[in-house]
C-alpha cells in the first residue's frame, strides 16, 4: 500500500490561527501541520484535512480515483470539505468490516473514546491501524484488534501474528494506547509507529528537535504533511535507548521526563527507593503526587535492593531515585562518622557502586534511572553533607558511563548530554 499523509496535525492544526503560544509561533516550515488525513493507494481517505485536494495537490498526488472517504472522529476542527466529485463522508460501524473493489478491507475499531478506528488491510496484505486523536482501541484483551476471536488478525499472508506493519496515532497525547498495542502484539519490533494529530500540549513539547527526540523515545517518529510511505516497505525503526539516566535538580522535571520516556511501554516495574518516613506528611505527599501520575498498569517495588532487580529477565524498570539509594547505601556503612568512613565505609560504600554499576552494565532490562545533580550548588557546609556530595557526583558519572543516553533537565527543559 502507498500512504501519503495529507495532514498530521489535531483536528485544528498546528499553529492554531488564534494561539500566540511558544509552541505554535515555533510550528513553521515542515513543523507546521493541517489537519491529519491520510490517503491510501489514491482510493481511501480518512478523514479530511482543509483543502484536501491542494493538499494532495502539493504531494504530487491527486483525489480524482478516491472511491471512499471514512470519518474517524467527532469532527471539532474547521467546517470540513468536501470536493466536488468525492463520494460522501461515512463512518463504519465499530467491528464491522468494508470490503472494497480495489481489494481494501477496512475493519472498524471500537474505542475508549468517542470516535472509530481502522484497520486496513491492503490486496498484498499489509496492515496499517490508524487511531482518531485522544483514542486507544477498546477491548483489546479480547482480541488483538478488540474482536471476540482472533480471527482478525490474520490478514492475506496467512499469517499468526497480529502485528501491523504501521500504526499511526496520537503517540505522546495517548502513550498508554501504544503500550496497550504493544503488549497485545498489535506494535511489534519491525512496526512503522507514526505519530499524527500533533498539536500544541505539552506531551508533544516545542516542534523541531524535541518533538522528533521525544517520540524516538517511544520507538515513533513523525513526518512533515505530504510525506508519501510504502507500507510494509522497511523503514530503521527509532532506535530506542536500553539504559538512560536522567539528571537534574530539585522539582527540574527529571521524574516527569523519566515517566514519560517509558509511558508507551507495557508492564513498567516503577522501583521507589524512597522508602516509608513515618510521621512525615510532606513527605507522604510528595510519594502520593509521584504515585499517581504513574499509569495504572505500572507495578510498583518498594526496594533499595537493585541488583537482582537489574539481573533478572522482565518488563522495563524506572528507578527512582539514585540519589536516595545512595543514602541508604551511606547510611548502612555508617559513612556519616569520620572515623568509621575513613576505616571501612569507603570500601564498602565503594563495592557496593560498582556491584550497582557492573548490574547496570550487564542487565537486558529496559531501564530509565533517575538521579538528583547536587554539584553545582554551594558547598555544603559540614564534611558529611561534602561527601555526599561528592559520592552522588562519583556514582552519578559511573552510571552514566553504562547508559546509552543521558539527559540532564533544568526547568523542565530536557537537554540530552549523550
Amino acid at each position: 500500500m502507498e500512504l501519503t499523509l495529507l495532514g498530521t496535525g489535531e483536528p485544528a492544526g498546528l499553529p492554531r490561527p488564534d494561539c500566540l503560544c511558544a509552541r505554535c509561533a515555533a510550528a513553521t516550515g515542515d513543523e507546521a501541520r493541517a489537519a491529519t488525513a491520510l490517503l491510501i493507494d489514491g482510493t481511501v481517505l480518512l478523514d479530511l484535512t482543509p483543502g484536501p485536494a491542494f493538499a494532495a495537490a502539493r504531494a504530487g498526488q491527486t483525489l480524482s480515483g478516491v472511491r471512499q472517504v471514512l470519518l474517524s472522529h467527532p469532527h471539532d476542527g474547521p467546517a470540513l470539505e468536501v470536493p466536488a466529485g468525492l463520494p460522501a463522508p461515512v463512518r463504519v460501524p465499530d467491528r464491522q468490516e468494508l470490503a472494497l473493489i480495489s481489494g481494501h478491507r477496512v475493519r472498524a475499531l471500537a474505542l475508549d473514546s468517542p470516535g472509530t478506528g481502522y484497520l486496513v488491510t491492503g490486496p498484498d496484505g499489509e496492515r496499517l491501524m490508524y487511531l482518531p486523536p485522544g483514542a486507544a482501541p477498546a477491548g483489546i484483551g479480547e482480541g488483538p484488534y478488540g474482536e471476540r476471536g482472533a480471527d482478525g488478525a490474520q490478514g492475506d499472508r496467512g499469517e499468526h501474528s497480529p502485528s501491523c506493519d504501521m500504526v499511526l496515532l496520537d503517540v505522546l497525547g495517548r502513550p498508554d494506547a501504544l503500550a496497550r498495542l504493544r503488549a497485545a502484539g498489535v506494535v511489534g519490533a519491525t512496526t512503522d509507529v507514526l505519530a499524527v494529530h500533533i498539536g500544541h500540549s505539552h506531551a508533544y513539547g516545542p516542534p523541531g528537535p524535541e518533538l522528533h527526540r521525544r517520540l524516538a523515545s517511544a520507538g515513533a517518529r513523525a513526518v512533515p504533511d505530504g510525506t508519501t510511505l510504502r507500507v510494509g516497505e522497511y523503514h530503521s525503526v527509532p532506535d530506542i535507548p536500553r539504559r538512560t539516566l536522567v539528571l537534574g535538580g530539585a522539582r527540574s522535571g527529571k521524574s516527569v521526563e523519566a515517566e514519560r520516556r517509558l509511558a508507551p511501554f507495557p508492564g513498567v516495574v516503577y522501583v521507589a527507593t524512597s522508602g516509608s518516613r513515618d510521621g512525615d506528611t510532606e513527605w507522604g505527599a510528595r510519594v502520593a503526587e509521584h504515585r499517581e501520575r504513574r499509569p495504572a498498569s505500572w507495578r510498583t517495588e518498594e526496594t533499595r535492593d537493585l541488583v537482582p532487580l537489574l539481573a533478572a529477565e522482565g518488563p522495563p524498570l524506572l528507578i527512582d531515585c539514585l540519589s536516595l539509594w545512595l543514602t541508604h547505601a551511606m547510611d548502612e556503612v555508617q559513612a556519616w562518622d569520620d572515623s568509621l568512613w575513613a576505616d571501612h565505609g569507603s570500601a564498602a560504600l565503594a563495592e557496593r557502586v560498582a556491584a550497582l554499576v557492573g548490574a547496570v552494565r550487564e542487565t537486558r532490562r529496559h531501564v530509565v534511572a533517575v538521579s538528583n545533580e547536587v554539584g553545582s550548588g554551594v558547598v555544603p557546609a559540614t564534611p558529611a553533607g561534602r561527601r555526599f556530595r561528592d559520592e552522588l557526583g562519583r556514582l552519578n558519572a559511573s552510571f552514566a558511563a553504562e547508559c546509552e543516553h543521558v539527559l540532564l533537565t533544568v526547568a523542565g527543559v530536557p537537554r540530552p548530554l549523550r
